[in-house]
């Protein structure tokens, strides 16, 4: 939803971990060349705001319409799940225009995976088991259908290997976790299985 700043790049690359799971990225000539300050102003933001600003769509409203419109009211499904689940989307905050970007969709995951990991160490497994669903349902019938799409878009699109390599991370987690939650799912929600 944001440029990448001085600090998350520094955590990025000081952290060979991190570091791996940008493999295009930590051999990008640029990234040697360049200090940190002028690597993100003269790359990494001006390939941000041409992929997610300029050049692509990142709403699932937009891949999902037959007219390609971006549901920005309160009757999108999105907005409206997240009423439910009291999830509140500050739009300006976020620098969105409906709640259906990637960006909050995949935060609101985050917000969902966090509740269920609380669930399971507090020994709440019927909690994590109704959470656990919820991500199913969620990743199945919004991200899974459009997110794959519009990040083989972003990689394809990519001017710098930090956003092919961050869009490639992205589409690997998210065809993982739901593989994970297919299996969860097929055992009953059963974590000791």
């Amino acid at each position: 939803m944001n440029e990448i700043d001085e600090t998350l790049l520094k955590s990025i690359v000081e952290d060979e971990n991190i570091l791996s799971f940008f493999p295009s990225f930590k051999d990008w000539g640029k990234r040697k060349e360049l200090n940190s300050k002028d690597l993100i102003e003269k790359y990494l933001n001006v390939d941000f705001t041409n992929l997610f600003l300029l050049h692509l769509v990142p709403y699932e409203s937009f891949y999902l319409r037959e007219d390609q419109m971006m549901e920005t009211g309160g009757d999108n499904p999105v907005q409206v799940l997240y009423n439910d689940f009291d999830f509140r989307v500050e739009l300006d905050k976020a620098r969105v225009m409906s709640a259906d970007h990637i960006g909050v969709e995949l935060e609101f995951m985050y917000k969902l995976c966090e509740a269920e990991y609380k669930a399971i160490e507090d020994g709440e497994f019927k909690i994590a088991a109704e959470i656990a669903e919820i991500e199913y349902n969620f990743l199945k019938e919004h991200i899974l259908e459009w997110a794959p799409m519009f990040l083989l878009n972003v990689k394809s699109e990519a001017g710098t290997a930090f956003y092919f390599d961050a869009a490639e991370l992205a589409l690997e987690f998210m065809m993982s976790d739901f593989e994970y939650l297919t299996a969860l799912k097929n055992n009953g929600y059963d974590y000791n299985a």
